[in-house]
């Protein structure tokens, strides 16, 4: 089969992570330039226990880095901290920074991972989970896999990344100059929506602009209701 074309991508994204990340990471402005942020990165690996965001940051080129702005941090750590199982396009060796095209497809997409990780666990409901939406525009052009849900089958499968975690691996590694910047493909969760993965941390725009907050409840049944969760504000004293 051909290789799949590219499409220009132009418009607002949204990602939602668990509201216990900080909205800026401690790396966002420190660092002068990317060899100080790398070094800071690897000393901040000896700390973790699984020790493989190092590992991981060397498999990114030079350049490649997000830095200077708020939300760097943040998009660092979808590639360094990211499950070592991997995603749909991302494989154990580096995250990817995976958003929707619309926030009803991007919660979909984050209901369907944790409530997986919830059913595993005998202790899993009830639960709750606040998570944060972090909004990027994004203006590149992708590799547009729309419409091969009959062609290409084995990349849209609900469970087993295995092949497009291949055909993923065949299109970034290793990084080369120009490269693929990343894909277009159509949820799997949610019928009709759009998400996108970007394969290189320097190709998120910055800063990262924060979004809306919202609750995921889950009762002892395992059924889940999305709450919106506002501010409000306290009347100042007469």
């Amino acid at each position: 089969m051909s290789e799949p074309p590219r499409a220009r991508f132009k418009g607002r994204t949204h990602r939602l992570i668990n509201s216990r990340y900080p909205t800026i990471g401690v790396f966002d402005d420190v660092a002068e330039s990317e060899d100080d942020l790398r070094a800071a990165f690897e000393l901040e690996d000896l700390t973790n226990d699984r020790q493989t965001a190092t590992a991981r940051l060397q498999a990114l080129p030079g350049g490649a880095v997000a830095m200077g702005e708020a939300g760097a941090s943040i998009v660092m750590a979808a590639f360094l901290h990211s499950d070592p199982r991997g995603g749909r396009f991302s494989d154990y060796r580096l995250g990817a920074w995976y958003v929707a095209a619309d926030l009803a497809t991007a919660i979909e997409e984050t209901v369907f991972h944790h409530e997986r990780r919830l059913r595993a666990s005998a202790a899993g409901f009830p639960n709750r989970i606040q998570m944060r939406e972090l909004i990027a525009d994004i203006d590149d052009s992708l590799l547009d896999l729309r419409g091969l849900q009959t062609s290409r089958p084995e990349l849209y499968d609900a469970d087993d990344y295995t092949a497009s975690q291949a055909f993923a691996a065949a299109r970034r590694w290793p990084f080369v100059q120009p490269g693929e910047t990343g894909l277009i493909y159509e949820s799997v969760r949610r019928p009709g929506g759009v998400n996108l993965c970007v394969f290189r941390p320097n190709a998120v725009p910055l800063p990262l602009l924060q979004g809306e907050h919202y609750e995921y409840v889950w009762d002892a049944k395992g059924k889940l209701d999305v709450l919106k969760l506002t501010n409000v504000e306290r009347p100042r004293p007469g």
